[in-house]
């Protein structure tokens, strides 16, 4: 299915739209690359904390969507009733623009947070892949194809799904008011101007 009409995404709770999906892939993604140049990081164990990222606005070429099953370590304390599994839905821009970026982490009592970027000096990455189980937003889309099987997407080139997966994949996407409750990020490269890290409130 294709159209280029602007679609909202609102906000959506990814943990429940991936069940309803019948995940059957395990893949294992994350990390954040400050200033890394190359390919995508190695898949990995998650930690299975959560961390908050906001942005006045995320504008990006090349997205994909599609749900993954990320992997804790055995005998994590973060697994609590998960069994140590997350079911998490992959956003993936090709390339990103990030407007007053924050993020932050809930340590217990403070926050380790971040903060980078501006309209003049956006926040810049390449094959951006963030792992979330709630996103929300004011989003549109051009060219999107709903409902396509993850493992035929094309739009990041590196990044696919597992066979029988949905997914969806647009030429462009713009969020504003971006939020994301997010377990794991990878960049190829993640170049972040007036970078400030410290403990306080947070995003």
């Amino acid at each position: 299915m294709s159209d280029t009409q602007e679609q909202p995404l609102g906000q959506t709770r990814w943990r429940r739209f991936a069940l309803m999906m019948g995940i059957s892939a395990a893949v294992t993604t994350g990390l954040v690359v400050l200033t890394g140049q190359g390919v995508i990081a190695a898949s990995f164990s998650v930690s299975g904390m959560p961390f908050v990222v906001t942005a006045d606005e995320l504008q990006g070429t090349g997205f994909e969507q599609y749900a993954v099953l990320d992997q804790m370590e055995p005998g994590s304390p973060n697994e609590g009733d998960t069994g140590g599994q997350l079911i998490l839905i992959v956003s993936a821009v090709d390339n990103a623009k990030l407007t007053n970026l924050c993020q932050s982490i809930n340590l217990g009592g403070t926050n380790l947070r971040l903060t980078a970027g501006s309209a003049e000096h956006p926040v810049t990455a390449t094959k951006l892949i963030v792992d979330s189980d709630l996103i929300s937003g004011d989003a549109s889309f051009t060219s999107i194809d709903i409902g396509q099987d993850a493992s035929t997407l094309t739009r990041v080139p590196g990044a696919t799904g597992g066979i029988g997966i949905f997914g969806q994949q647009a030429e462009t996407v713009s969020i504003k008011h971006l939020r994301q409750n997010n377990y794991a990020t990878t960049a190829a490269t993640f170049n972040l101007p007036n970078l400030r890290m410290g403990f306080g409130d947070g995003c």
